[in-house]
């Protein structure tokens, strides 16, 4: 899909003019990055936003013990922003990464800025974007505080694993990246998707999941 498709979708561009959206496509800057390529790093000063055209690029932590967290994962048509887009010389407080290959739409904050400011509609929902995801992290806080692994795990396999027929899905995470969503380590995501399949939960092999009990794993994912 074109940008100028992707501008009239998306929830923060599509409220422009049609002049502003020609224009927001004549200044943006196209990149491309392989899979597993950086996009910006932690502590990096990064004026951007950009929208997504294809391919995922995550958001990512690491600790000072070099455990990773990530805090969000970006699709096709949706947008970031780095927080020195909005305040000047401001360090990125994730890094970027491209999950698989990708293609990004970039505009630097002076090329953007003049036409937020002639947009108000645009501006305002940039804003609830903004709000939404406080919200989003306000809750990834809350259950990383008083969730246990198990189940901010059984949630994990709920959301990515899921089958309507209770059918094999494709195992497209490694333990590592898994343990990287639900802020714990590949020893711990590994010895409790172990103990999900002694009790029957799931099946596991090399290259699949299979959800088994569906219910029992809402339950583990409902406990405080």
């Amino acid at each position: 899909m074109s940008l100028a498709s992707w501008l009239s979708k998306n929830p923060v561009f599509s409220h422009s003019s049609q002049a502003a959206q020609q224009e927001l496509v004549e200044l943006a800057i196209p990149r491309s990055y392989q899979s597993g390529e950086w996009i910006t790093h932690y502590g990096s000063k990064w004026p951007y936003l950009f929208l997504v055209l294809n391919g995922r690029v995550l958001g990512e932590k690491e600790s000072l013990g070099g455990r990773s967290l990530i805090v969000i994962d970006l699709g096709p048509g949706e947008v970031f922003w780095g927080t020195g887009f909005f305040i000047d010389a401001a360090e990125m407080p994730v890094a970027l990464i491209a999950k698989e290959n990708s293609r990004i739409a970039l505009w630097p904050q002076d090329r953007l800025k003049p036409i937020l400011l002639q947009n108000g509609e645009m501006s305002w929902e940039l804003a609830r974007m903004m709000v939404q995801r406080m919200q989003h992290a306000s809750d990834m806080v809350e259950e990383l505080a008083f969730q246990p692994v198990t189940g901010r795990l059984a949630r994990l396999l709920l959301e990515r694993f899921s089958s309507p027929e209770g059918e094999a899905v494709a195992r497209d995470m490694t333990l590592d990246e898994m343990a990287a969503r639900i802020g714990s380590t590949r020893e711990m995501v590994c010895r409790q998707l172990y103990k999900f399949a002694g009790d029957g939960s799931i099946e596991i092999n090399r290259t699949e999941f299979i959800i088994s009990d569906q219910d029992q794993l809402e339950k583990i994912a409902r406990r405080a």
